[in-house]
């Protein structure tokens, strides 16, 4: 017997590789001798570096970068040296988990850092990056990020204007002309699954402003300075990018690297399945087991369970999820390619210890799978 193990991590709890060592252990006390296949996945978010490291024969690289408010950072970003190819999370360098709730400000804080890791990854030598957009404290457009590979953004006065979201309503001039030269020879691929403009009701400010700090006035305001930065980049780039699918994921960053770096949009957990061979892992599969820390209808939006149930689809492999908890709308994942769902707590019990015990709650949430999958095939 076949099994694939392809969890996401779960949050505060365990990483995707920690749950499918958890999962096999289960499922090994029934099926000694099943080939159990652990393929740790992500959808794009917090754990990308790590899952796609585990899956492959990667390094784990370090660079010291500016964090959301410009204080340093030792950010980490994953190097596949074979391919030439450098996974980074915006969230390392430029994410919420920096920083404090007192520290949220979206007016101020930038993508500096994220691009000071692009710097580092065409030092190393990349010719491909994948950047990971998720749990950004950000919504400056990208235009840090931009500074730090030579773009330049200044006021009437000629000066760069100030970083932050909302400085972006000083921009009187858009300078692009010294972008590193190597960005030509690199391939961007973004994996996000957000699809929000740039702008408007349905934009970056709106939409994402309020999680990162920002009081419903300044959401106004951001919005309308992210506007006037898109009129002045629209005058330079000969296009107007603010309306196109997914410029607002991570606060605007998905403007910029879609208008400047031309990076192509893939949803995060086909990118991290591409990375891991999870298409080539599944023939001849008999199950799948896949899993997230909360498994509802927010996973149709494209996190890992549901991209784990497209590809296994094809396939023609059921997918069982264990999650840590079931939530409403969950059953609407049985009509895309889910068989069924389990939740792990055996009974109350609070969120700290079912964190502490994931691993063993895992473990026998697996081994009963197993029994049940045994008693069943006769």
């Amino acid at each position: 017997m076949k099994i694939v193990i392809a969890p996401d991590s779960f949050k505060d709890s365990l990483s995707a590789q920690g749950v499918a060592d958890a999962i096999a252990s289960g499922l090994a006390e029934v099926w000694p001798d099943a080939e159990l296949i652990k393929c740790p996945m992500a959808d794009g978010g917090e754990g990308t570096i790590e899952a796609v490291l585990a899956a492959c024969d990667g390094e784990l690289m370090t660079a010291p970068v500016s964090g959301p408010l410009g204080e340093p950072v030792q950010a980490h970003w994953g190097w596949l040296a074979s391919s030439r190819t450098a996974i980074i999370e915006m969230a390392m360098a430029s994410g919420l988990q920096l920083l404090t709730l007192d520290q949220r400000d979206a007016r101020i804080t930038s993508t500096r850092g994220t691009g000071e890791l692009i710097l580092a990854a065409l030092d190393a030598g990349a010719t491909r990056v994948i950047l990971a957009i998720g749990g950004s404290a950000t919504n400056d457009a990208g235009s840090g990020m931009l500074s730090a590979l030579g773009a330049r953004f200044l006021n009437v006065d000629g000066l760069p204007v100030a970083p932050g979201g909302l400085a972006l309503a000083h921009v009187a001039h858009v300078d692009l002309l010294n972008l590193d030269a190597r960005l030509a020879d690199v391939q961007f691929e973004v994996a996000a699954d957000v699809d929000n403009p740039l702008c408007g009701p349905h934009g970056a400010s709106h939409v994402f402003g309020p999680q990162k700090g920002a009081s419903p006035e300044q959401v106004v305001q951001l919005d309308a300075a992210l506007g006037h930065f898109a009129d002045h980049c629209a005058q330079v780039l000969g296009r107007d990018w603010r309306d196109e699918p997914g410029c607002g994921a991570a606060g605007g960053m998905g403007f910029a690297a879609k208008a400047c770096l031309k990076a192509s949009f893939r949803p995060g957990v086909e990118v991290v399945a591409d990375l891991t061979g999870l298409d080539r892992v599944l023939q001849g599969a008999d199950l799948v087991i896949t899993g997230e820390g909360r498994f509802d209808a927010q996973t149709l939006r494209g996190k890992t369970p549901f991209g784990v149930a497209r590809i296994a689809r094809r396939a023609g492999v059921p997918v069982i999820v264990l999650a840590g908890t079931l939530g409403e709308g969950y059953a609407d994942l049985y009509e895309h390619g889910i068989s069924a769902a389990f939740a792990l707590a055996s009974g109350p019990m609070t969120l700290e210890q079912a964190c502490r015990d994931a691993p063993d709650l895992l473990h026998d949430r697996a081994r009963d799978l197993a029994r049940l999958w045994q008693l069943a095939a006769g």
